[in-house]
């Protein structure tokens, strides 16, 4: 290290070097890693002195904060079904193929931030039953889920009622309707 002396009657400037200790490499941590990244919801730390809940982070991806919406969404009395009647119908195709799984992310999707996320859902609901009590029933338990098992805050959680079932309706979900 160098430090610099200035003369007040002179424009001379003089160097001095001066020796500092060094601690060894292997003592010092790693710096902390600021939460970034789209989906980082801890910060971590490394070294060996650290306890090991904080050693590195947590990344949460978007499509499981989907499924998580998408279930929570689902459990709501009221909800028939989640997506437009096309992803509807698509999605039971699908689901037939051999191999083939229901999607419980259909009609959702989300934008996730640093801490943050956003939710829109497309909802079928039962004929009969008061729209908006669901949909205020569908935020609160998406919110609550969402929060409580990812860490990330929710902002918002829009939902389209994008269809209603009808109780005289005797096609199954995405049941073609030719053979």
């Amino acid at each position: 290290m160098a430090t610099r002396t200035a003369s007040h009657s002179t424009d001379e400037v003089t160097e001095t070097a001066i020796a500092v200790p060094v601690p060894a490499p292997a003592a010092v941590p790693a710096p902390s890693v600021p939460s970034g990244g789209g989906t980082t919801v801890s910060e971590g730390t490394a070294g060996a002195q650290e306890p090991a809940a904080t050693r590195g982070r947590t990344s949460i991806a978007g499509g499981v904060v989907e499924k998580i919406a998408g279930l929570a969404a689902r459990e709501v009395p009221g909800v028939y079904a989640l997506g437009g009647t096309l992803s509807r119908t698509l999605g039971a195709v699908r689901d037939r193929v051999p191999g083939g799984r229901p999607s419980v992310s259909r009609g959702v999707k989300v934008e996730v931030g640093q801490r943050q996320t956003a939710v829109d859902l497309d909802v079928m609901v039962e004929y009969g039953v008061p729209i908006m009590d669901v949909a205020r029933d569908v935020r609160e338990n998406v919110i609550a889920a969402v929060e409580r098992m990812t860490g990330l805050e929710v902002v918002e959680v829009n939902i389209s009622i994008v269809d209603v079932r009808l109780p005289d309706e005797d096609l199954a979900e995405g049941e073609p309707r030719v053979q």
